[in-house]
């Protein structure tokens, strides 16, 4: 699916978060292209380096980036990056922080203790961002100002509730992050 030569204008956004959070299912599930997927399987190699205990199904990583598109409007188009989740990554996140105007950071509110090192790479980048809580089958929703405590968030910080699974969810998650960039950026 071709850009339409209408649109002027773009933003490059990151979707962030720690391994196993639902980054690539995010993206897969809200791209209008077939995503960009660099997904490898998960060898012995990465054993003792990738916890497996809370994902025992996950036989897949990212090993670079994802990518996506989502055209906003006649004249603007929205560009999706994410990021590998792994530590061992993190050095791919300068290069796909650069010209990104804000990102999404994807948690897992059974392991919120796995974001702190993703926010910290988020703040480091100066890059605005907006938390989508990603419901996992089996997990209680819990409450936004509990997650907001929890991760030690400012007020400003919008906090919303995500299926990374379905298209409307994360939607919505993406709205919120936009209509913060909308405020902050002016």
């Amino acid at each position: 699916m071709y850009l339409d030569p209408a649109v002027s204008r773009s933003v490059k956004v990151l979707v962030v978060g720690h391994f196993a959070v639902g980054k690539t299912t995010f993206i897969g599930s809200i791209s209008e292209i077939e995503p960009l997927q660099t997904e490898e399987e998960i060898t012995e190699a990465s054993e003792g380096l990738d916890d497996l205990s809370e994902t025992p199904d996950k036989s897949t990583t990212t090993v670079a980036m994802d990518f996506g598109r989502l055209t906003l409007s006649d004249t603007l188009v929205l560009y999706l990056f994410g990021t590998p989740g792994q530590e061992r990554f993190k050095e791919m996140w300068e290069g796909l922080s650069r010209g990104a105007l804000g990102a999404l950071v994807l948690v897992d509110p059974k392991r919120l203790h796995e974001s702190f090192p993703v926010l910290d790479l988020v703040e480091q980048f100066g890059l605005t961002y907006a938390i989508g809580v990603n419901r996992f089958d089996g997990t209680p929703d819990y409450p936004l100002d509990e997650v907001r405590e929890a991760l030690n968030l400012t007020e400003e910080t919008p906090v919303v509730h995500c299926d990374v699974r379905d298209e409307d969810s994360a939607a919505q998650s993406l709205i919120t992050l936009v209509k913060h960039l909308m405020s902050t950026l002016g």
